[in-house]
């Protein structure tokens, strides 16, 4: 759940240095965008009535979700399937092969992306830290499942918090290094996790509302807390900001490309699925929803808590990046960036279990979401003082538009 660092920091030019010629501005057309991201809907809707139909005859091989908790405390087998289930947890598919095939779908761009070819997509948004990120998110998740696994005896647990925000933002924020991977472990475990068992029981719960309110709630105030300790800590120290890479200008004399602005969006649809492990990568989201429809055509009864929603998810998924990615499309100018993913890990999956996976709850949840989350994103996370991870202001979007949108949702006939 996260923003660019390299848009953020970008050095100004001074007076003292060498002016550019000025370069036009650069826009990505309402149709090319258009086409290339509800083309992408249409690619993943055929994707999932296939999908549906093959679960209707699916082996069943494997436990069901029902069981999973605890055989996590019971045996070690179960306890590691949980931790990588951990990992897809954000996308509300909780299953350990959609971890994989995220994990190598990452893995072959971080490998493709150092021998300088370009298919596979950039890796946490070009900045070469995409280890660092891994190992800093794969420890706070550890840490998080050896002190609250535990409490998996009473059912599901928000042990997944961590992976998605202190952790890589610090990363993010203050370089590599074994300080930094290690400081933000331990912060992002020691804040989310127990914030989330809180908020789920005092402000979810009352409210009627779905824990991923207080799971994102958690995320955003333990990434505050998390900050404001980072800059107590003598051995950490914010990156310098880098030079801001001029952006590659469409082959067009009026600088828009039908072709090129649609194939930008639907790689933008795709890399909205790992925007919230900070990988925004295409191949990586291509990988992690290939692995977790298998998953749910082996079992129907494990992905997504076993509710056999999973096709109705990602539908709504690439439904609420498609809107976003297109109402927004704006903000993406110069290299810009903007929280088009922040409803693709909330509203839209959320609209979706509340409401059965109605088409009030996938097509609600996905256009309010995406009208909704971006622009609340933006202005808080342009509110946060210098060496806050915008992650703090996506967090908290996706905690009000969730918590405003499903029972305006319920209001739909």
């Amino acid at each position: 759940m996260t923003h660019s660092f390299a848009a953020d920091h970008a050095i100004p030019q001074t007076g003292s240095s060498p002016k550019p010629s000025p370069e036009p501005s650069v826009e990505h057309s309402a149709a090319g965008t258009a086409l290339g991201a509800f083309g992408m809907v249409a690619v993943v809707g055929v994707f999932t009535l296939l999908l549906h139909t093959l679960a209707q005859h699916s082996p069943r091989i494997g436990p069901g979700y029902a069981a999973w908790p605890q055989d996590a405390v019971d045996t070690p087998l179960g306890a590691v399937r949980w931790f990588l289930g951990d990992m897809t947890e954000p996308l509300f598919y909780k299953s350990d092969l959609a971890a994989l095939g995220l994990l190598a779908g990452a893995a072959v761009a971080w490998w493709v992306g150092r021998r300088g070819a370009k298919w596979a997509g950039s890796l946490g948004y070009g900045t070469g830290l995409w280890p660092w990120v891994l190992v800093s998110a794969s420890m706070s998740l550890i840490l998080s499942n050896l002190v609250f696994g535990w409490m998996l005896d009473d059912g599901w647990q928000p042990t997944f918090v961590p992976f998605v925000c202190v952790a890589p933002a610090l990363v993010f924020m203050y370089g590599a290094g074994w300080r930094t991977c290690i400081t933000g472990a331990v912060l992002g475990a020691a804040t989310t996790t127990p914030l989330a068992l809180l908020f789920i029981v005092t402000v979810s719960e009352p409210l009627g509302l779905p824990p991923v309110v207080g799971g994102v709630l958690a995320m955003s105030v333990g990434s505050v807390i998390s900050f404001l300790a980072a800059r107590r800590m003598p051995w950490l120290v914010l990156r310098e900001p880098r030079p801001a890479t001029p952006p590659e200008l469409p082959p067009s004399s009026f600088n828009r490309n039908l072709a090129g602005d649609a194939a930008w969006a639907a790689r933008r649809v795709l890399k909205d699925f790992t925007e919230t492990h900070f990988f925004a990568n295409e191949l990586a989201a291509a990988c992690v929803i290939l692995a977790v429809a298998a998953a749910f055509v082996l079992n129907p009864a494990l992905p997504s808590y076993g509710t056999g929603l999973l096709p109705h998810i990602l539908f709504a998924q690439a439904l609420t990046s498609a809107i976003g990615v297109t109402l927004w499309r704006g903000w993406y100018r110069d290299g810009g960036w903007a929280a088009t993913y922040a409803s693709v890990v909330s509203v839209a999956p959320a609209a979706v279990l509340a409401y059965g996976g109605s088409w009030t709850g996938m097509v609600g949840g996905a256009v309010v979401g995406a009208v909704l989350a971006p622009p609340l994103a933006r202005a808080i996370s342009a509110r946060l003082p210098a060496g806050f991870h915008p992650v703090i202001g996506n967090t908290a979007a996706m905690a009000v538009s969730t918590a405003v949108a499903l029972p305006v949702i319920g209001l739909l006939p």
